[in-house]
């Protein structure tokens, strides 16, 4: 009898593990957005456009890999402050925050896979996202100013 039960209770538990595998390793895929084309003085970024909570809150999360001229940039519906932190996400990272204008607000180093929270120095609708140094080794700083068809929108 003990038997029985165990051998039912390992192929439920087989069953279900079956069905929901394909949608942890769905999760486990990185998302892939449209993409626009950003400017930071010569240096062209191909950044794809997180626009919905459901794109900002995916992120970057489980990419192995990114050129170097592309990254995400993360629209949000108004100015606020912005949190991030690197929860599934495998890549060192720099993230730019941007006022309206596009210019750089505050930038910060983020370490892959922590939850370390990493924000912008006043109320924002835009941050980028870039492989780690990507800011630094171009000499972009707080101040320098991104050019691209949402900095150009007006309000």
């Amino acid at each position: 009898m003990i038997k029985i039960k165990t051998y039912a209770f390992l192929t439920g538990l087989l069953a279900l593990a079956l069905t929901t595998l394909p949608a942890v390793a769905q999760q486990s895929q990185p998302q892939r957005l449209e993409t626009i084309t950003l400017n930071a003085g010569m240096h062209n970024i191909r950044a794809e456009v997180a626009l919905t909570p459901e794109q900002r809150a995916t992120g970057l999360m489980y990419r192995r890999e990114m050129a170097a001229h592309e990254g995400m940039l993360f629209v949000f519906e108004q100015a606020a402050p912005q949190c991030f932190w690197m929860k599934n996400t495998l890549l060192p990272l720099s993230i730019a925050f941007l006022a309206d204008d596009g210019t750089v607000v505050n930038i910060a180093d983020m370490k892959p896979q922590t939850l370390d929270s990493h924000c912008s120095a006043k109320p924002v609708r835009y941050a980028l996202e870039m492989n780690q140094g990507w800011f630094a080794k171009r000499g972009i700083q707080t101040g320098a100013k991104l050019s691209g068809a949402p900095f150009n929108a007006p309000r």
